[in-house]
């Protein structure tokens, strides 16, 4: 990526950054419904301790959207209402793979949500981010030790507009 690519994809609008964080929000409720679910159809003695967890997500999850729809009506826009669609399966080890792989898209997507309010002078709205991503770096922790692998190396910051100039 070209520093210009850099700087435009940091140097968003407002109405731009109400858009990113609503796209935010829809992942939040993805997850939301995700952990609710998982939880409680993960079966077996091997998944007892990683469905406890999964359900203490999904609160984590909920702190998470309410925490994004406020920044959304702080910055004059109106939060977004549906979620990103939700993977299941009847397998245990593709639905906390499906999970890791949302944590790390979060993850990615905050981190650069957290430069382009910076850009904006939004130190608030960068500081609630900071305090989210916490939390979801755990999550990923917690996948990854349920699937028995390392945490897999952080993914480059990206939005779609940085992903379609790839």
């Amino acid at each position: 990526m070209t520093k210009e690519e850099t700087v435009s994809e940091l140097n968003i609008t407002r109405e731009q950054m109400i858009q990113l964080l609503n796209e935010d929000l829809a992942g939040e409720y993805q997850a939301i419904i995700a952990y609710t679910v998982y939880s409680q159809v993960l079966k077996g003695p091997e998944y007892t301790d990683i469905a406890r967890e999964l359900e203490a997500h999904a609160g984590e999850e909920l702190g998470h959207a309410i925490l994004i729809a406020k920044q959304v009506d702080y910055l004059g826009g109106m939060p977004a209402v549906l979620p990103k669609p939700v993977k299941t399966s009847n397998d245990p080890v593709v639905m906390l793979r499906a999970d890791l792989d949302n944590e790390r898209a979060t993850v990615a997507r905050y981190r650069l949500r957290i430069r382009q309010a910076e850009a904006m002078g939004e130190f608030a709205l960068s500081e609630v981010l900071r305090g989210i991503i916490v939390q979801e770096q755990d999550h990923e922790i917690d996948l990854s030790a349920a699937l028995g692998i390392n945490v897999p190396p952080a993914n480059a910051p990206t939005d779609k507009r940085t992903a379609a100039a790839k």
